[in-house]
């Protein structure tokens, strides 16, 4: 069998899904690494001999290409420690994220760079086109990408490319400020298909191409010309834009979700004995997040010890558990994040705790996933307060471990996820009052109005179960063309 150029489908992303391991006498194996973008996509990679392009995460190492035992090539890109640096730390990190953000941080605009992030987002587009069949479907994934359907598209222009942007796309005004914003729509229009994840996104991209592409340039076609499976066809979800050179590219929202089939069941015994580990509380709050100055962490845990300073809440009875995965510990911006949240547990902790009894338990590490799902049961209310969010699947996870409407979510406006899930405790995170009365009204709903809750979870896990990943990975294909005279099982892919 051969390991390239007969692959129907391929999905590229900055990461392949796998793991390196390394056994005690230094051997080291590479295994896949099912994830939620995995789930949704297998079935088609299986069934289009599909093939995932990636970087394996290790720099200046990479594996042969190899099969899954389902028959999904997994094809790596190798980066060298140069590449992480500049491509990822640098242009992706430091430059693109924050501008997608909101400038919650300022964007750093450096010229080596940009040329890092080009020269990489072409070895991407190489390895595609050396592993893709004659009219295969190519689907990139994400920010440190956007270049590769462009450099496609004059390589291959056999192909058939989608493109899926899985954080916020920012206004026309701010992305303007970006030194390389033609270069980098361009890329974006090389893709037949470009998905965001919500109509303001795509209001901002059409927005932002009316802008800079200029005379001659591409336009708009009719706003409601591009309906998307698993949305109200009254609802204007996408577009249609007309390329420099002729082609029509779609526009749209696609919010993805999560799989519900890998959660699995909590134990109701692990459960009971993790809350007794906590000194057994009345009321368990929740955070989980990477540790990212976006997620606003550090907010908070300072409404939280703002509550607790007047009584609203009362630490003998109430515990905060904030599980803070490491995130890209090298930025500095990332550092200060750390720096600021680690001060604020220690001194809420000091002000608050009883010997024995912390009232804020934080662990800054990545938990395995069936541990989370055992603390997505445990908490009674769960806290989701980014600054900014594409989509956030913390809170879409949460709300599928409680399907029996027990819980309560509180939801910064911010966050994707904001616009499915109407039904939980909003909150403005700027704004400590706002976030505060969120908490406070989701504690007391708990007690005094626990069956307006329960209707409110149970609508919330309604629809997040009906709306899971694989209906997103769907609806994106059938869009593009991919899964329009395929057989995938509906309930599969």
């Amino acid at each position: 069998m051969a390991l390239s150029g007969d692959n129907d489908f391929v999905v590229v992303a900055n990461r392949l899904p796998v793991d390196l391991t390394t056994d005690a006498d230094g051997a080291r194996t590479w295994t896949p690494s099912p994830g939620g973008l995995v789930a949704a996509l297998s079935p088609v990679l299986e069934r289009f001999s599909g093939c995932w392009v990636g970087w394996p995460g290790v720099a200046d190492t990479a594996p042969e290409p190899f099969r899954t035992e389902s028959g999904v090539l997994l094809h790596p890109v190798e980066l060298t420690a140069t590449d992480y640096e500049l491509f990822y730390e640098g242009f992706s990190n430091a430059t693109l994220w924050p501008l997608y953000h909101d400038l919650i941080v300022t964007p750093v605009y450096d010229r080596e760079w940009w040329d890092a992030y080009r020269d990489v987002n072409e070895r991407f587009a190489a390895a595609v086109a050396e592993v893709a069949a004659e009219g295969a479907t190519v689907w990139v994934q994400d920010y440190q990408l956007q270049l590769v359907p462009g450099i496609l598209r004059q390589t291959r222009p056999d192909l058939t490319i989608g493109f899926f942007l899985h954080i916020p796309f920012p206004s026309a005004d701010l992305f303007r400020q970006l030194p390389w914003r033609e270069e980098t729509v361009r890329g974006l229009l090389g893709a037949d298909l470009i998905g965001f994840h919500l109509e303001s996104n795509v209001a901002n991209f059409l927005d932002l191409v009316r802008k800079v592409a200029g005379p001659g340039g591409s336009h708009i076609g009719q706003p409601d010309s591009l309906i998307v499976e698993g949305t109200p066809a009254t609802r204007r979800v996408g577009a249609r834009i007309t390329a420099a050179d002729g082609r029509s590219v779609g526009v749209g929202a696609f919010p993805i979700s999560i799989d519900m089939d890998s959660l699995g069941e909590s134990d109701p015994a692990t459960v009971d004995k993790l809350r007794g580990e906590i000194g057994d509380p009345e009321t368990v709050l929740l955070g989980v997040d990477r540790l990212d100055y976006t997620k606003g962490i550090l907010q908070r845990l300072l409404a939280f010890e703002e509550l607790l300073e007047a009584g609203a809440l009362d630490p003998a009875e109430v515990v905060l558990v904030q599980v803070a995965t490491p995130s890209r510990e090298r930025i500095a911006h990332y550092q200060h994040a750390r720096s600021q949240v680690e001060e604020a547990v220690g001194r809420i902790n000091g002000r608050f705790a009883a010997i024995g009894r912390p009232v804020v338990h934080y662990l800054h590490r990545s938990l395995p996933k069936q541990t989370l799902h055992h603390y997505y049961a445990l908490a009674d209310v769960m806290l989701v307060t980014p600054f900014k969010d594409g989509m956030n699947l913390v809170a879409k996870e949460y709300v599928a471990c409680h399907g029996d409407g027990s819980g309560s979510l509180v939801l910064s406006e911010f966050a994707g996820a904001a616009a499915e899930l109407d039904r939980a405790h909003l909150c403005n995170p700027f704004d400590l009052e706002s976030l505060k009365r969120a908490v406070v009204n989701a504690v007391r709903g708990l007690e005094h109005d626990p069956q307006t809750l329960h209707e409110r979870m149970l609508a919330m896990h309604e629809q997040v179960a009906t709306h899971d990943v694989r209906l997103w990975a769907r609806s994106f294909l059938r869009c593009l063309g991919t899964l329009d005279d395929a057989s995938v099982d509906e309930s599969r892919a």
